[in-house]
């Protein structure tokens, strides 16, 4: 019987990841989130799980707001040049090509409490989401927030003539991921200030492989008794 290429990742681990990322790259301490937004349905779990270990201001919990974004990958095959056989019927040989787009399905809503205010700018936002594959998710929403950032300052710039570019609150984002495919990106953040100054925060590097995780189960007992059985082959 072939050996099963799937990582099962259990509650237990996820909720053992977050808690020592939070320690090891000290984000209470040196990031301090004043927002976490949530990929779905991914980031949504491991989020809410993050709020458990992130510092409260002023005693209050860190909001969380879901973004929803759908990549679509569509697959073209073209025929392979080095084939002899032109006949239309014959896809034995061709070459793939893989191509992406990223869909907003669900956006930011703050609520008329926020009507009047900017709700993202001056704040330290840390985006959630479950695994760092290609990047092309994370790609994207770091520039979608990152164009609402803008439109805050230009209203806030608006409505107070009297400040400058410099003068306007900065927002500052951060990525949290609970798995780093170590594989060629496809993109890289926009803004490349959230790696070159440690603010993309993996809690584990991982092989490229196909990653299992509890809320996709269908039998969480199945799907935790693999997960502990690969956790014990790992320690032998």
């Amino acid at each position: 019987m072939a050996k099963d290429t799937k990582i099962y990742i259990s509650y237990n681990q996820v909720h053992q990841l977050v808690k020592d990322s939070v320690e090891r790259y000290r984000i209470n301490d040196d990031f301090k989130p004043d927002l976490m937004i949530a990929i779905g349905g991914g980031g949504f779990i491991p989020a809410r799980i993050l709020r458990t270990f992130l510092k409260r201001a002023i005693n209050k919990n860190i909001p969380i707001q879901a973004i929803g974004l759908s990549l679509y990958e569509d697959l073209v095959s073209y025929p392979n040049p080095l084939n002899d056989n032109t006949s239309s019927d014959s896809t034995d040989d061709s070459t793939a090509t893989i191509g992406t787009q990223v869909i907003k399905t669900q956006w930011l809503h703050f609520g008329p409490s926020h009507a009047t205010t900017s709700p993202l700018l001056g704040k330290n936002i840390l985006i959630v989401d479950e695994v760092d594959d290609t990047r092309t998710t994370l790609a994207y929403a770091v520039q979608e927030l990152t164009k609402d950032v803008e439109e805050e300052k230009r209203k806030f710039l608006q409505e107070n003539p009297g400040y400058t570019d410099i003068d306007v609150p900065e927002t500052k984002f951060a990525v949290f991921v609970l798995h780093n495919k170590k594989k060629e990106k496809r993109m890289e953040l926009p803004d490349p200030s959230i790696i070159k100054e440690g603010r993309y925060f993996a809690a584990r590097e991982t092989p490229d492989r196909w990653l299992v995780y509890p809320w996709e189960a269908s039998d969480i007992e199945e799907h935790t008794r693999k997960s502990l059985i690969q956790q014990q082959e790992e320690l032998q």
